[in-house]
């Protein structure tokens, strides 16, 4: 077993700052993550995104959260970005009830520590 916690640096008075997700064996993630993707699922971003979240008609998420801030993610999400395709779920309240949780699961994917893109509940 593989326990594997994720420190990014980049936070008020030059502190790291813990990743937002833990994962375990790179597919079992705490109940937040976990809720992240049931999340993406429900919202059907895959639709957009790829299954796998490496891009389709959108772009690959696994690539852009790498330098996208989670600032800008959540603006992105809920003010969607029209002009390129993206809509808003601000509305949605599914998806603004769990933002934070969506990005945790994103950036796992993204920090490649979520090795794949169905995730399971971890013990």
């Amino acid at each position: 077993m593989v326990v594997l916690f994720v420190v990014v640096a980049g936070t008020a008075f030059g502190q790291p700052q813990a990743a937002p997700y833990k994962v375990v064996d790179g597919y079992k993630v705490d109940a937040n993550t976990l809720q992240g993707f049931r999340t993406w699922r429900a919202a059907a971003c895959d639709r957009c995104h790829g299954a796998n979240q490496e891009g389709m008609v959108g772009p690959s998420l696994v690539n852009s959260l790498k330098t996208l801030s989670k600032e800008d993610f959540i603006k992105t999400v809920r003010d969607g970005r029209l002009e390129k395709g993206m809509q808003s779920f601000g509305n949605s309240k599914m998806v603004m009830d769990n933002i934070d949780n969506l990005y945790a699961y994103l950036k796992g994917r993204s920090d490649g520590a979520i090795t794949r893109a169905k995730v399971e509940k971890m013990p």
